[in-house]
């Protein structure tokens, strides 16, 4: 069994503190790497919207050696009903949070020749989910600065890589995994027929942080399940049964 050692290497985590950046900050302790949690409900709080506040981190987490960029918040709206300070707020926290969190980072280590940082994107980056403009438009531009950071700063031993979850189970999802209904038709879709675990994407995201993944760079690897693979559904009901929350052959 290949275990991932990351004692010895300092992380921040951005959004750390509920959901699938808790998970990433459990996964990457149990690793070994001392971690610091930079949120909005942290101690100190910090705002990733704000240079100061995130200026202000870094300085207490250095030296970095793996930064993951994960805080995100969403909004729900037709595109016609999306109001400027809902899209603005999406945007700064989604996309203009990303782009502080990945320019201090680089800055962080660029002096010292290595580094690794991960990005928190979506299945949305690719695809129009409805009622979701701003998130959407969000995520996207995350693969953007994957693919432009990943590029600058190959050279100086930098790797920049990407998770892109599909449904995960968290506070932001509740509402979603309550509705069996809506999980037995959602989940029609995915051939693995389950939504996701916290924890599921903290392993694909201390991978791509480990010197397991040395050779990889600006990769956006998908976490769904297959969704994002299947594009006219795997389960129906001739050949499979929903059970609680989840798809099963009979």
């Amino acid at each position: 069994m290949v275990r991932l050692d990351l004692s010895g290497k300092r992380a921040l985590v951005t959004g750390g503190m509920n959901g699938i950046g808790r998970a990433i900050v459990a996964t990457l302790r149990e690793a070994g790497a001392e971690v610091f949690v930079a949120d909005v409900e942290g101690d100190p709080p910090v705002d990733v919207t704000d240079e100061t506040s995130m200026q202000a981190a870094f300085e207490r987490a250095a030296p970095v050696d793996i930064v993951v960029a994960n805080a995100g918040t969403v909004r729900f709206a037709p595109l016609d009903r999306t109001s400027p300070a809902d899209w603005e707020r999406v945007i700064a926290v989604n996309l203009t949070g990303t782009f502080n969190t990945l320019r201090l980072a680089a800055a962080h280590m660029k002096p010292r020749r290595k580094g690794a940082i991960v990005l928190t994107a979506s299945t949305n980056s690719f695809d129009g989910e409805a009622e979701l403009t701003a998130y959407n438009a969000s995520k996207a531009g995350i693969l953007g600065l994957l693919h432009t950071a990943a590029g600058e700063l190959g050279p100086y031993g930098i790797r920049v890589n990407a998770v892109c979850p599909g449904l995960i189970r968290t506070r932001l999802t509740a509402g979603h995994f309550a509705q069996p209904q809506l999980l037995k038709d959602y989940f029609r879709h995915i051939p693995l027929g389950r939504g996701g675990e916290p924890e599921e994407v903290a392993s694909a995201v201390v991978f791509l942080a480990s010197p397991l993944a040395s050779f990889i760079t600006g990769a956006a690897l998908l976490i769904d399940g297959g969704q994002m693979a299947a594009k006219f559904g795997t389960w129906s009901d001739d050949h499979a049964r929903f059970v609680d929350d989840h798809w099963e052959l009979i």
